[in-house]
């Protein structure tokens, strides 16, 4: 296991470098429980049973082994997001045995039973949104249970010995998602173990199994984005005619430029924490791109808002990264670049109250409270509206 030994390392570096990024603290943390079963392979070292043969006058003319069994582990543990999580759980890697038949004529039958409970740190590296590879390392505290009968001129003076002590062990694995609470495994794993009379060997376990997730919220459905009806120009009051002669009325004050303003849900155009511009919101983009067809522009204002969850800096960033992806959308549909102007603003204009939304720490219950203070705010200050051709 070299090779799968050297790609887990790779798997923890990237993964323990990935989980302090700013991407990796928006993802989703929580409880998980998981079972697997599969094949368990020892290696049986046959030349040193022989030599121990050989030692107390025994030739040995054959050896049988059992070094393959059914095995499976439970487990559990703590992802504190995509890249790094915190597992123990318990194992049995099954009872592997041996004969060995000698002269004088005799036998010897040995098996041991291999269990115990490990605790393991686990790296991830997800590819998309649903698969993942994952490697992992952690140490054992196990118990060999071993049996030994001799026939013949074989005699046992110690028949059940066993032994508590603690090593190491390692694997890698892949994991497919099918929802945000129910995935698969596939894992390869190597346990170093030590019998209960000083035997030290590799145990591969290959298994399949379950794990289930908890404390994840359902992502909701990107809400539609809220329309800010146009304000129409304030009425003109005509002052009172004076006494005749009548002098000519004032001239009507100019006309204040026409504002449009349009308010997108942040959840509505990116996942949490992301400034790529989702398809969903690429579409609600190019809706409002085509209504303004046919009108001049002075400007068009992109203001991009967070919640309050968060520092400053890393708020400020990312209300910028994702008013500048709305323009760079906008400029894609025809608008001209040098007419739009976006800018990040952190949370300083929440739509919620202090008093609906309680609380600093960033629960699910926090987050989806603050959904309308994550919003993008676009406003168009147009200077007239062209006249339909044939008009």
């Amino acid at each position: 296991m070299k090779i799968t030994q050297k790609f887990g390392m790779m798997l923890v570096l990237a993964a323990f470098a990935g989980s302090f990024g700013p991407a990796a603290l928006a993802d989703d943390a929580g409880w998980y429980l998981g079972f697997n079963a599969g094949q368990s392979r020892a290696k049986i070292d046959d030349s040193r049973i022989a030599d121990d043969l050989s030692i107390d006058g025994f030739a040995t003319t054959s050896i049988g082994n059992e070094d393959r069994k059914f095995a499976f582990k439970s487990f559990g543990g703590y992802e504190f997001n995509r890249y790094f999580a915190l597992e123990s759980g318990f194992f049995d890697l099954g009872r592997f045995g041996f004969r060995a038949d000698t002269l004088p004529a005799g036998s010897l039958h040995g098996e041991s039973k291999i269990m115990g409970a490990n605790f393991d740190a686990v790296g991830s590296l997800p590819i998309g949104d649903q698969f993942s590879l994952f490697a992992r390392a952690g140490g054992i505290y196990a118990k060999s249970k071993d049996s030994f009968i001799g026939t013949g001129a074989l005699a046992v003076l110690d028949s059940s010995p066993h032994k508590w002590y603690g090593d190491y062990k390692y694997g890698v694995g892949a994991q497919y998602d099918f929802t945000r609470f129910l995935g698969m495994r596939l894992e390869a794993e190597r346990y170093r173990v030590d019998d209960a009379v000083g035997n030290k060997a590799d145990i591969d376990l290959y298994s399949a199994g379950l794990i289930l997730k908890f404390g994840r919220r359902e992502e909701p459905p990107p809400p539609l984005p809220a329309v800010v009806p146009e304000p129409q120009p304030a009425a003109v009051v005509a002052p009172p005619p004076p006494p005749p002669p009548p002098p000519p009325p004032p001239p009507p004050p100019p006309p204040p430029p026409v504002r449009k303003r349009v308010s997108f849900s942040a959840d509505s155009l990116f996942d949490f924490a992301k400034d790529t511009v989702r398809p969903e919101g690429k579409i609600a983009l190019k809706e409002f791109a085509a209504q303004l067809q046919g009108d001049r522009f002075r400007s068009i204002t992109v203001t991009g808002h967070t919640d309050r969850i968060g520092s400053h800096e890393y708020n400020l960033a990312l209300s910028t990264r994702r008013a500048e992806s709305v323009k760079a959308y906008l400029v894609e549909t025809g608008i001209p670049a040098d007419k739009v102007i976006a800018r990040g603003v952190d949370g300083e204009d929440p739509v919620t109250k202090p008093d609906e939304c309680p609380g600093r720490e960033r629960t699910p219950r926090l987050i989806a409270c603050l959904q309308p203070d994550r919003r993008v705010d676009v406003e168009v200050t147009a200077v007239e509206t062209e006249a339909a051709p044939g008009n």
